[in-house]
């Protein structure tokens, strides 16, 4: 049961930094679920360290020259999405500890995210993750454990894991397992993505991606897609999946990103941006948020491709999974430099990104966004 103690409504806009910025409302139909996206999964609280030059040697001891600490896990996602301005809700449990206060505050109060139906669990504390940082890569160690489930239902308003009405849903397969309330999202007329986590058991089997059969796009990387496709790149890895989801899209590290439309057969693919990555951290939930943001705002697959691969490509320049993430100002700011650099900016970049003209919202007076901070709090001067 939830304690009582938090105010889970959701500021007056949507997402810290875009008060008012609502860049869906033009294509929002009369009758559409409140939410935008409904989520769940663990939260975690995230500790980073940065600035390491190497992965450290046993039986030595390693500085860091940068730390942060920010909510992690699926908090990545939903703050993400929350900050492209999608009305969010997210069901998770939260420790009843200064962590899982923390995580809270951050995500309702700090990024407007929708928690009613999450709750906070007596006794039980916050799983941790301490993730390190060094040649463009992350090392992670991590511990927590499974939280009870909910006695009846999240708040008693609707059936564990099932969610709100809502316009998507954003998942994470379990290779091997199911995630049950996928088909009764998908009968509602949620339009559900997802992605998979590692199969450690080395099998590989698509057989195990059974929950494909709900979805309307799928998102693995390129190891997972080939793994699971049994092919030798990554472009014919989406050509396969497209043959069981209606989207394929497949991201390729520095290649950029690939995507095969199963229903037309158009096939596109995007280049990386360039930039000087500090923390790969939750890159891959920021790409799937931009994905899912032009999806909503029904964009052609290439613009689609184009501005989560542009998001995730902003998000690596800061540090910690959630409060990486973009919004609406940062990709306006982006944009403007490079339309600025008339003779630095390559031509095709100009191109690619021309359709942003029409897309951003009017920035309005917006407020900076939350980033990560090497502690979770000060104490108030006596």
């Amino acid at each position: 049961m939830n304690s009582g103690r938090r105010d889970v409504r959701p500021p007056a806009g949507p997402g810290t930094g875009s008060p008012g910025l609502d860049p869906l409302a033009a294509v929002r139909a009369d009758g559409d679920p409140h939410t935008d996206v409904y989520l769940t999964g663990t939260v975690f609280l995230d500790i980073i360290f940065t600035g390491l030059d190497s992965a450290p040697v046993r039986g030595t001891e390693s500085w860091a020259r940068g730390m942060g600490s920010s909510p992690g896990g699926v908090a990545n996602m939903a703050t993400a999405l929350a900050r492209l301005g999608l009305r969010t809700s997210l069901a998770a449990a939260f420790g009843d500890d200064m962590y899982g206060e923390y995580c809270w505050e951050a995500l309702a109060q700090g990024e407007g995210i929708d928690l009613a139906l999450s709750r906070t669990i007596p006794g039980w504390h916050s799983p941790v993750t301490v993730s390190m940082a060094y040649e463009g890569e992350r090392t992670m160690v991590s511990h927590g454990h499974e939280a009870p489930p909910p006695e009846s239902a999240f708040n008693g308003r609707h059936a564990p894991g099932c969610g709100p009405p809502s316009r998507a849903c954003v998942a994470s397969l379990v290779p091997g397992g199911r995630e049950g309330w996928l088909g009764c999202a998908a009968d509602r007329g949620s339009r559900i993505f997802a992605d998979v986590g590692w199969d450690d058991s080395g099998r590989w089997d698509p057989a195990d991606l059974a929950d494909l059969e709900h979805c309307e796009a799928f998102l693995p990387n390129a190891e997972e897609a080939m793994r699971y496709t049994r092919t030798s790149n990554p472009r014919a890895a989406a050509r396969k999946l497209a043959e069981r989801v209606p989207l394929a899209v497949v991201t390729m590290g520095a290649e950029g990103a690939c995507a095969v439309d199963g229903r037309t057969g158009e096939s596109v693919e995007v280049p990386a941006i360039a930039v000087d990555a500090l923390d790969p951290t939750g890159a891959g939930d920021v790409f799937v948020a931009g994905f899912v943001t032009g999806t909503l705002a029904d964009w052609p697959l290439a613009d689609r491709l184009a501005f989560a691969g542009l998001s995730a490509a902003l998000s690596v320049q800061e540090f910690g999974g959630s409060l990486s993430a973009p919004g609406w100002a940062e990709i306006a700011a982006w944009w403007q430099q490079v339309r600025a650099c008339e003779a630095g900016a390559p031509a095709a970049l100009r191109r690619q990104y021309a359709f942003l003209d029409e897309v951003l919202p009017a920035a309005g007076r917006l407020s900076p966004l939350a980033r990560a901070v090497p502690t979770i709090g000060f104490r108030s001067p006596a």
